[in-house]
């Protein structure tokens, strides 16, 4: 399959004569899949690829690591709110070292790097969209790459800026969670629902988290969460745990039933952060309704209802993007940040992990090692 790119690829042999061209592997999604599975059993391909040569602000990134998210099977779907056009390669998010580095980029060889999934890859806007983490080599350009923080190592740096992001820009940024209030988050055991536990308990909530797996829920409590309990018929449990009060903000990844048995146990005034809609995946497709809130129960209690896309906003306003990053690498380099990854694949079983994702069979990271 020919691989066409947004920025010209170089291999080793136009350095004149320079060595050999070396070879590599890449995921490739040929065809946008009519749901994600579709796409991974029929349309996704591990393929060699020449090893680029960077340009004078660009560097080439030896892969070490890959997040596996959720975004990469909805993108592969074209479900996704944008999705580079096929064929690109999959892998919003990585790690690895400086393999090459161009004269102006600021990096030598070596060096322990992650890639910002906002600034390349798949989920960015501009020429480097195709530069997807699913492969052994990146070629991208030197501002969209940052150095590792703290002690991280590769799994966990592939894991920490999209879904620490995420769980930032809703709990804090749009939720304004406070020390001392009761959070109620669901699909906690997801990466950027641990990622939200983690986040609500640096600073000083409660953390109610609700899944569908004991077991999960029991490696959930593990990272800090105080009550885990099941997604369905919670309103008792959650209003016994507060006194009959009710939660001060809810965190909703999940949507559907969910939502509205939600709506029943928020004090009033609470905060009702909509994060995703992970009940009714196809949605985009037409093939199921959208979610519905009763507009009766958000007026009688005082709600605040707030969308919290944490790409979107940061894409319409860019600055945004600089305190909450700041700050995450901050608590990060002071060790209060420690993403948790329970899976790891190699890069030969990428159908595999992506299946796993899929399956809700991983609690926080799923990795791919190249």
């Amino acid at each position: 399959m020919a691989y066409p790119r947004d920025v010209p690829i170089r291999s080793t042999d136009d350095l004149g004569g320079v060595g050999c061209s070396l070879m590599g592997q890449r995921v490739v999604i040929g065809v946008l899949g009519e749901t994600p599975l579709e796409a991974i059993e029929q349309h996704a391909a591990l393929e060699p690829m020449a090893v680029p040569v960077p340009a004078a602000h660009e560097v080439v990134i030896a892969i070490a690591s890959a997040a596996v998210g959720w975004v990469d099977l909805i993108m592969a779907s074209g479900q996704y709110q944008h999705v580079p056009k096929p064929p690109y390669t999959p892998g919003l998010e990585y790690a690895g070292t400086i393999a090459h580095a161009g004269a102006e980029s600021g990096f030598t060889e070596g060096e322990r790097v992650m890639l910002d999934p906002f600034l390349a890859g798949p989920r960015s806007h501009g020429d480097y969209q195709r530069a997807g983490g699913f492969a052994t080599h990146a070629l991208v350009p030197a501002a969209a790459v940052r150095r590792i923080p703290g002690t991280l190592t590769f799994d966990q740096a592939c894991n920490l800026l999209g879904n620490y992001e995420t769980a930032y820009h809703c709990l804090i940024a749009r939720g304004h969670l406070a020390a001392g209030e009761t959070v109620l988050i669901h699909g906690a055991s997801g990466s950027t629902g641990l990622a939200a536990v983690h986040l609500a308990k640096l600073v000083g909530a409660r953390v109610i988290a609700t899944g569908r797996s004991p077991a999960k829920l029991e490696a959930v409590k593990a990272e800090g969460a105080d009550h885990v309990m099941s997604s369905t018929g919670f309103r008792d449990e959650v209003k016994a745990l507060t006194e009959g009060r009710g939660v001060d903000v809810v965190y909703d990844a999940v949507g559907g039933e969910i939502s509205l048995e939600s709506l029943r146990c928020v004090r009033f005034g609470a905060r009702f952060l909509i994060v995703g809609w992970a009940s009714t995946p196809f949605v985009a497709r037409g093939k199921v309704a959208a979610n519905h809130l009763p507009t009766n129960l958000i007026m009688m209690k005082g709600l605040d209802v707030l969308g919290c896309p944490a790409v979107i906003s940061a894409v319409n306003d860019p600055a945004m993007r600089d305190a909450r990053v700041a700050q995450l690498l901050m608590w990060v380099e002071a060790g209060r940040i420690q993403p948790h990854v329970s899976r790891v694949f190699p890069l030969v079983e990428f159908k595999d992990a992506l299946r796993a994702k899929w399956k809700g069979e991983i609690v926080g990271g799923c990795v791919l090692r190249p």
